[in-house]
């Protein structure tokens, strides 16, 4: 299967490559949406901003750092530090919750003292020094290293996703479609880690593997310090020095900011329960995977499915919002987000019939699991680049960094309700399991569908506000 994706990879690889000399999915000018999310500008312009391929580059070389890392921590603590499961899992768990929880703390720092690019500098310092840190034997030095990594990723993650939607302010009809392309980057930098990281680890060893994923951060800081130019733009901070405060907007009453707020956490909550079922990846569908598929895979691979179809479909969805904004038909984004939850809640459907159709006592084809991983691809690209954009559109200005830290503490919040859920695996039929998901999911969208209507208006006076100048 692998080999059937490989020239469709190579080929978006190809386009990741040329996006910031040509972006030739929006070589001509968008028209204009009428719809309220998206007010009429005086000029559209052509391309997007030089700075894109810039912060694409620089996360997807994170992002391979980052699951190279994770890919063997588990075994690593296993097999060679000699820690027993439940202290893996004890240690494990704890460093995921931290590593989310930790953006809520690096965007404050952002916002009041550090700036977006600072931190983002510090960051990926912290994380390339907690790489090279895990590779040293010695207890204290593993702890030191997740220390490191969770602060870096506390101060980098969250604040280069803001830098990239302020290169957007003068453009806010293409926020979404860079969030998409941004969004890519980080999947190719997951498809390639743990196969670079499993190769190393049984080729060369352990210190090899922990070794690339800070080679790969060391690229990552390398490509943003050489052409930061191009994200100058992007800093606030930077951009009140520089011009005379002209990039700040326009000033919110504290009624305005409430509402914003607000509604920013409810579609927070929303995404917890999207987390809780996706995060199911790499823990109840790799047991599917193991014990209820039929297939000559080793279970871990499966993991290369959902970045492979992220890297496959990313051209597809940015086309198809494209083409529906042309004919002002583009949904708004958080009803981009609605239409993610009713495809997570298709994908755990068909794992539902496939428990119904003999999984839940013996094996079934590899179809059903590719399946369902298809069809969650496509959700979580509805959803997380435009949650990601929906934080930057309505977030006010000077809570920017902190509330986008918030969306990683709902997906921290998320995953540690996916490892409570998963632990009902055991306990009922796999299709039982697989339809809660399914209600889950369904919740989640009615709850968004209730609520959507109150916060549109706060969304359009979000935009009508990055519209200004």
């Amino acid at each position: 299967m692998l080999r059937m994706m490989t020239p469709a990879l190579a080929d978006c690889l190809k386009r990741c490559y040329t996006v910031g000399k040509r972006i030739s999915y929006f070589k001509r000018a968008d028209k204009l949406s009428m719809t309220t999310l998206n007010p009429p500008i005086s000029a559209v312009k052509h391309r997007h901003p030089a700075g894109l391929p810039v912060l694409f580059f620089t996360e997807m070389w994170e992002r391979f750092s980052f699951y190279c890392m994770l890919a063997i921590l588990a075994l690593y603590m296993n097999e060679s530090l000699g820690f027993d499961t439940k202290t893996v899992g004890q240690i494990y768990g704890g460093y995921i919750a931290l590593v989310y929880f930790s953006p809520l703390f690096g965007g404050l720092l952002a916002d009041r003292w550090l700036g977006f690019r600072k931190a983002i500098l510090i960051g990926g310092v912290f994380m390339g020094a907690g790489h090279l840190l895990l590779a040293v034997p010695p207890l204290p030095t593993f702890f030191a290293g997740l220390a490191c990594l969770i602060i870096g990723n506390g101060l980098f993650k969250p604040n280069i996703s803001v830098l990239l939607g302020n290169l957007y302010r003068d453009m806010p009809e293409k926020r979404d479609d860079a969030y998409n392309i941004f969004y890519m980057g980080i999947n190719v930098g997951a498809f390639f880690a743990p196969i670079v990281a499993a190769y190393l680890r049984n080729n060369f060893g352990w210190h090899y593997a922990f070794g690339a994923a800070g080679v790969g951060m060391m690229f990552s800081l390398l490509i943003f310090t050489l052409f930061r130019k191009h994200v100058l733009a992007g800093d606030v901070d930077a951009m009140k020095a520089a011009a005379g405060d002209q990039s700040k907007e326009p000033p919110l009453t504290p009624q305005q900011e409430r509402a914003r707020i607000n509604a920013l956490l409810l579609v927070f909550g929303v995404v917890i329960v999207f987390w809780m079922a996706f995060h199911q990846n790499g823990f109840t569908l790799t047991f599917w995977a193991r014990d209820c598929t039929d297939t000559t895979w080793a279970p871990e691979l499966f993991q290369v499915i959902n970045p492979a179809f992220v890297l496959l479909f990313t051209p597809l969805v940015v086309w198809g919002w494209t083409l529906l904004r042309r004919r002002n038909a583009e949904p708004s984004t958080a009803a981009k987000i609605g239409i993610g939850m009713l495809l997570t809640a298709a994908a755990y459907t068909i794992m539902t019939f496939a428990g119904l159709s003999g999984g839940d006592t013996g094996r079934v084809g590899e179809g059903w699991l590719v399946s369902t991983y298809a069809v969650i691809t496509l959700g979580e690209l509805c959803l997380s680049p435009m949650g990601l954009s929906l934080v930057n559109k309505v977030a006010p200005a000077r809570m920017r960094g902190l509330l986008m830290g918030g969306w990683f503490a709902a997906t921290a919040t998320g995953n540690y309700l996916c490892g409570l859920v998963g632990g009902w695996w055991d306990d009922m039929p796999h299709s039982t399991f697989f339809m809660i998901l399914v209600f889950a999911s369904l919740g989640a969208a009615l709850l968004l569908l209730m609520v959507i209507k109150h916060i549109r208006p706060t969304i359009q006076e979000a935009e009508a506000h990055a519209a200004k100048k």
